[in-house]
This record gives structure tokens, sequence and C-alpha cells, in this order.
């Protein structure tokens, strides 16, 4: 063969040889995309959650017993990520009230003011708690007292009792809640108390409802102990310390119950759930076997079953509904005194660094109840107390209080051992909420 016939034969193969390498390469690229496009559709079906389960609460009570503080769990299984489901159309996510329309007056600082306060003396008020009343308890230094929450830009409505008394009449005023609700309930009969002549004021005995009443204004304030919102197993205002905390999450039926006939009603709840997680025990279950969640899910659950109540049940032209948001505790001084190993203990003055925010407020905690509360529009004013309590490290019972429990050598030599910073001293940080109150009404 001559070489002119070699390479003839060598260019009549070579576009061959090239339209096959085309195809194949062609033919393997639509491959892998095919591929590529299964694996990516195996991985979503493999991954791809359950639907989320959406439960209508305070539809009817629970089949069982009422929970109480002897309720165990049968079982504890996985949170199965059910979730509340609530809706009104009526109420829509536009404005709310928290705040007035000139002034924030949730936004300031705190002034000292021993010409106008404190407003009642803390031996005057004879429904005072001694878990609240820190001078009787041995606090000589009563500065804590003397001072006044002053807003940018404005000024609070100056507390007037009788006024007070004039919204109240014909009205029940019911604080719902836990020991910090507790606590600003008996600031406000201490801030009332004083105009009533004592023949014609009345209390009941301590119970889970205690009702205050004032006979010439055919007024009554009240407080409803019931730290979690919805029915749990701690709803005995005085035994209460459990080792497992169950909750009913999809009922406020037990509680409503008795605060669904208030004119103006005053919520809050925090601190009991940031103690563990929290054992869920739906309506429906007949076996009780319970789930256990997270404090902060748990939470939400119970808020939006509060906030059905509110959504299906208010009338705002006839009710008044307030949500105190959460009470700071001072636990860690090395967060406004970098270095020191310490808490509220021996804390004297207020924090003077705006925008100060401490370990004791959650923002998880403030962003879940935002979304919440701002489903409800204007049926629900927020009190925002959080930021301008914040300041107020000095304002704690720390060790002068009295103490339920007989105290160790070891913690007495040790006061920050067992010093009390969640509660509040009277007269003290709750009366200024009390006068965000009176401020709103």
């Amino acid at each position: 063969m001559t070489q002119s016939q070699r390479c003839n034969r060598k260019r009549t193969h070579s576009p061959l040889i090239a339209l096959f390498f085309l195809v194949f390469i062609v033919c393997s690229i639509l491959y892998n995309e095919l591929s590529i496009q299964r694996i990516h559709q195996d991985s979503h079906h493999d991954h791809q959650e359950a639907p989320v389960r959406y439960i209508q609460p305070n539809l009817f009570d629970r089949k069982s017993e009422v929970l109480d503080r002897f309720s165990k769990c049968n079982a504890t299984r996985e949170y199965s990520g059910s979730k509340i489901g609530w809706a009104d159309p009526r109420v829509k996510s536009g404005r709310r009230r928290v705040g007035s329309e000139r002034c924030d007056v949730f936004s300031g600082k705190w002034v000292f003011d021993n010409a106008s306060y404190p407003l009642y003396n803390e031996s005057q008020c004879p429904y005072m708690s001694d878990q609240l009343a820190c001078h009787k308890h041995g606090r000589s230094d009563v500065r804590y007292q003397y001072w006044r929450w002053q807003p940018h830009n404005c000024n609070l409505k100056r507390w007037n009792a009788t006024e007070m008394w004039e919204k109240l009449r014909g009205k029940r005023l019911m604080f719902v809640g836990d020991s910090l609700n507790r606590g600003q309930w008996i600031s406000m009969l201490c801030l009332l108390q004083s105009v009533i002549p004592e023949n014609k004021r009345s209390i009941t005995p301590n119970a889970q409802l205690t009702i205050f009443r004032a006979e010439e204004y055919n007024a009554t304030v009240e407080f409803l102990w019931a730290p979690l919102l919805v029915e749990s197993n701690s709803d005995d205002p005085v035994n209460h310390r459990l080792d497992e905390r169950i909750i009913c999450p999809d009922s406020v039926l037990k509680h409503s119950s008795q605060w669904e006939q208030a004119d103006i009603l005053v919520f809050n709840s925090y601190l009991w759930w940031r103690q563990g997680p929290v054992k869920l025990l739906w309506s429906s279950e007949e076996n009780g076997v319970c789930e256990e969640l997270d404090g902060l899910g748990a939470m939400e659950l119970a808020m939006s079953a509060w906030a059905d109540w509110v959504a299906s049940k208010l009338n705002p032209l006839k009710k008044r509904v307030f949500f105190v948001t959460m009470s700071p505790t001072h636990l860690w001084s090395r967060e406004w005194q970098p270095g020191s190993e310490g808490n509220c203990y021996n804390e004297k003055i207020p924090i003077d660094l705006e925008g100060y925010w401490g370990s004791g407020s959650d923002l998880p905690t403030m962003r879940m109840l935002d979304k919440v509360l701002s489903k409800l529009g204007s049926k629900v004013t927020v009190l925002n107390i959080t930021q301008l309590s914040e300041y107020r490290k000095d304002g704690h019972p720390s060790i002068y209080r009295k103490f339920w429990e007989t105290l160790k050598p070891q913690q007495l030599s040790n006061p920050p051992s067992y010093s009390d910073c969640i509660h509040w001293c009277l007269p003290g940080v709750p009366d200024v909420w009390n006068e965000l109150l009176f401020h709103f009404l």
C-alpha cells in the first residue's frame, strides 16, 4: 500500500471516530444528569419531614383526672412535633398596644427620687409578703425604694390610688401567673389599700384564687396561681416543687373557668419554663403517656393555647388583657462587673449602662412571645418590663427575706449561695410595673 492510500484511509475513518466520541460524551452527560436527579429525589424523599400535626386547643377537658401534684406519666416518648393550631379571622396582625403614640414609656432610665418615692411604707401594708419585705428581714440600705422610672422624652402618669379605684369601680382586676405576678399583685394591694377604710376591705385566705375586696367601689383585685398558664401538676399554690413538670399543652380550660369573668386581666409566664424539660400530656391521651420537650418549645405550645382563648373568647370592648414580659434575674455579677464572682447580693445601685442585657432574660423567648402576641393585635396590651427591670440588680431580696427551708451553716457563711436574685423587694420594681398598668388603663 502506497503512502497516499494510507493517508486517504486515515482521513476516511477520522470523521466516524469523532462522531462516535461525540455521541459517547453526550450520552455520558445525560446519564450523569439523570443519575444526579434520581439521587436528589431519593435524598429528598428520605429526609422529607412528616407533615406537622396541628391540634386545636381548648375543645374539651381531659378525659382522665385533672393534673395535680401526685400525677405521674405512665410512660414517656419522644416529642411528636405536634403544634397548636389557632386562628381567628377577626384578629389582624396589625397594630397592638405596646406604648403610647407619642412616647415609648418602656425606654428610659432610673432616677433617684427620695421626695416622691416610695409610694407606700412596707410596714404599713398589711398584705406584705415575708418573701418580699426586705427591710423587715434585715436590709438596712433602703435606697432600692427610692428609684423612679423616667421614660425618655415623656413622663409616666403619676400614680393616684383614688383614680385607680375609680377605674376599677364595679370591676374585677385579676393577676394570673407565677410568684412574680403574685409580687405585682401584692404591690397593687399595697398601692391601693391605704385609701380604703379597714372595715370596708377584706381578703380571702391563701388559696389558688385569692381575692381582695373593696366594698365601696364594688371592686376586687385578685390573684390566680397558674404559673404555666395551661393546666399542670404545679397548680397547687403551696406544694408545687416537683421533680417532674407535667402540663396539658392544649388546654387552659381549668384556669380560664376562673379568669373568664374578670374585667381586667394581667398575665405573665416565664421562669417556670427555664427549669429543664417539660412533660406533655395531651388532652386526647387516655393512657397517661407523655411526650418530652424543652422549656422554650413547651412554653410556645402553652402560649398558643392561651392565645387561642384570647382570640376566640375575648371581646376587647368588654375586657382588657395585659401580658407582662419576662422578669429578669441577676445571678452572675460578672455580666455587669467583669471579673467579679457573685450575684445580686450586696448590690445597692442600678446598672447605668443603657441597653444592658444579661443572661437572665432570654432573647429566643422574647422573639417567641413577640410572634405569638403580634397575632393578637390590639386584643392584648404588652407591658414590656424586661429592659427596665434589667437595670435593677439592686432590687432583689438577696438574703433579706424569709426562707421556707432551714439554711445550712455552709450557706449562711456564703450569702451569695442562697441569695434570692429572682423576686423583687417591695416597695420597689413591681410598683413601677403597676404604674405602667395604671398608665395604660
